[in-house]
């Protein structure tokens, strides 16, 4: 039997969802077939293999190195894995033992952008055939079942924000090796959804949005945004996994398609160029109660902002908010966009359409669309990690009756709990954490937060140009 076979996995509608994987390779005359995995970072790795060996390897699964998910932002193996045991006690990371990618047929998808090319989706489990723990698409999976036995399902909305440049040719010297890309704009800016700038941007946010959506990607609208090169794509609602698989394949589709096209797309939160703008993903979130397919969130009386559910929800999101901040904030730039009267939130409060507040509630009794949209997130997050997090906040929430409190008009004004300032903030505030603990596992959140220690510390140990300016000629 093969290793999918043996671990389980094997049921009849992946066996027939394997099938049309080979007719469509056939279909379409590929040549090759990327199988990737969403690493720690919601980053996609994997290996590329010959379309002859792609149907097997559904069944069999494919072999890749553990070291992968013990490495930071840098790239570099920060994680134990030559002491005894491996990182964290585990076997399978020990002397970067292999872990097995095994592939989700289901997810299969022809690349518009690469010729011949077919594309899987893997989930990672261990050569004994157990789900990798660290693996964030099983962390996703987990908090959905959790929801479910509660007797509901998520509903996603996706508003994501990101720059688009013209890279500027270059040959790659060696002592340019890992250096980041020469940029242009290719637009001036604070001139938000205007035709005439949308126009400009048009050409670039075609070719994007053409492939995005050949796909399968359900694309809602293309927007260009108020900052110079930055635009927004949203996306029809999704259930949870799905929502979450879809932004790490839209991340990198973007960037790839730009790539092929003299561009450089970047989903870093605030680019250190001058006059650009900070970019935000805000998460369009709601509950649908399995018994009877309807909106959980949507209220019944005219003074009402959310039903029952959808309040304590809410009032869960509120309480777990500071300690949640590395799950939807999790690099140090990504702090830079939390300013007062920035249409970006600085403290975890609530308001009714307004976009100053964390959570903006948009709802109405009887419309099917009610859900709270959470303004915190930014672009590079984990989006298994973003998601689970609200689920787990909003389950806490419902389960203790939380009360979200009256609804901020001012919501740099109105005393609340202030969202952490910087990554070191959120990794102390996460690390003092008990409730996410209990629900992530203490091995998970030891896992993560060792990962953003050592991203912290090599901030710490570099010099900054601001450094340089302020202290070179003074002193």
């Amino acid at each position: 039997m093969s290793f999918v076979e043996n671990t389980g996995l094997w049921t009849p509608e992946r066996q027939a969802a394997a099938e049309r994987v080979e007719q469509l390779i056939e279909q379409h005359g590929l040549e090759v077939v990327r199988i990737s995995f969403p690493d720690q970072h919601g980053l996609l790795r994997g290996k590329t293999v010959v379309v002859g060996d792609a149907a097997k390897l559904i069944r069999s699964g494919v072999s890749i190195t553990s070291s992968l998910l013990a490495k930071d932002t840098s790239n570099k193996t920060v994680l134990p894995i030559w002491a005894a045991g491996g990182a964290f006690g585990m076997r399978a990371f020990e002397g970067a033992g292999d872990v097995i990618m095994v592939p989700e047929p289901a997810s299969f998808r022809v690349l518009p952008w690469a010729p011949k090319t077919g594309w899987l989706l893997a989930d990672l489990y261990t050569t004994e055939g157990r789900p990798v723990p660290f693996a964030t698409r099983h962390i996703l999976a987990g908090a959905l079942q959790k929801l479910e036995a509660r007797g509901y399902d998520y509903v996603a909305g996706l508003e994501v924000e990101f720059h688009v440049f013209k890279a500027v040719a270059r040959d790659m010297e060696p002592d340019e090796s890992g250096q980041p890309p020469r940029v242009k704009l290719l637009t001036s800016g604070y001139q938000y959804l205007s035709e005439l700038r949308f126009d400009q941007l048009e050409p670039v946010l075609e070719i994007i949005r053409r492939d995005v959506v050949a796909l399968g990607l359900p694309v809602r609208s293309v927007e260009c945004e108020y900052g110079p090169s930055q635009c927004e794509f949203t996306f029809q609602a999704m259930g949870g996994m799905e929502a979450a698989d879809a932004m790490v394949l839209f991340r990198s589709a973007v960037k790839q398609i730009c790539r092929r096209n003299g561009l450089h797309a970047t989903f870093m939160c605030r680019p250190g160029i001058p006059n650009v703008m900070s970019s935000g993903w805000h998460l369009h979130q709601s509950l649908v109660a399995r018994a009877t397919g309807l909106n959980a969130f949507m209220p019944t009386q005219p003074d009402e902002a959310l039903s029952k559910p959808g309040r304590h929800f809410l009032g869960g999101l509120i309480a777990h908010a500071r300690a949640g901040a590395l799950f939807t904030t999790p690099t140090i730039n990504g702090y830079k966009r939390f300013r007062a009267n920035s249409l970006a939130p600085d403290r975890a409060l609530w308001g009714r359409d307004n976009r100053g507040a964390m959570l903006r509630v948009l709802s109405a009794p009887g419309d099917p669309a009610s859900r709270i949209e959470n303004r915190i997130g930014e672009p590079t997050a984990n989006p298994y990690l973003y998601i689970a997090s609200q689920i787990h906040a909003g389950l806490d929430g419902i389960e203790r009756t939380l009360d979200p409190g009256p609804p901020a008009d001012r919501p740099y004004d109105t005393p609340a709990a202030l969202l952490p300032k910087s990554l070191g903030e959120a990794i102390a505030a996460l690390r003092g954490d008990t409730f996410f603990r209990e629900k992530f596992g203490s091995p998970l959140i030891d896992y993560l937060l060792a990962l953003k220690d050592a991203e912290l510390a090599r901030f710490h140990a570099e010099v900054t140009d601001w450094e340089q300016r302020e202290y070179f000629e003074m002193f």
